[in-house]
């Protein structure tokens, strides 16, 4: 794996952040203090801190969607992707755009899903049966 990203962002209730990020996604828990909290989030670290999350605007294009920018997330293998998928879909997670396939059959082709955190910061999950075709066009 590439060096790892570190993302601070801020949350407006670290129990929810917890039961989210902790929970149900499954990133493991690192350092925290009363304001903030740390996740190994798919092998990047992500701080929590509290405060007033980033505004966003619905002006990124994917597909015929227009989704939250800016957004963060990560690049997964597949097999993790589905399960990951599989997982928030029982939750009832609120899909700003469900598990999808983007360029079937092409370079770079790609399972993407959208959502949002409790504190509204939007994250996008891909998912990539052949991890060497990331960055092809």
């Amino acid at each position: 794996m590439p060096t790892p990203f570190h993302l601070a962002v801020n949350v407006t209730d670290l129990d929810a952040a917890r039961a989210f990020y902790g929970g149900l996604l499954g990133c493991a828990e690192g350092r925290s203090t009363e304001s903030w909290v740390d996740y190994d989030f798919f092998g990047h670290q992500l701080s929590l801190h509290l405060g007033t999350p980033f505004d966003t605007a619905d002006t990124g294009r994917v597909g015929a969607h227009m989704v939250a920018m800016p957004h963060f997330g990560v690049l997964l293998d597949y097999g993790d992707w589905r399960t990951l998928a599989d997982r928030l879909e029982a939750a009832g997670v609120a899909w700003v755009i469900a598990p999808t396939v983007r360029f079937e059959g092409e370079p770079g082709e790609q399972w993407t899903m959208f959502f949002r955190d409790p504190s509204g910061n939007p994250l996008e999950i891909k998912g990539f049966q052949d991890m060497s075709q990331v960055f092809s066009a």
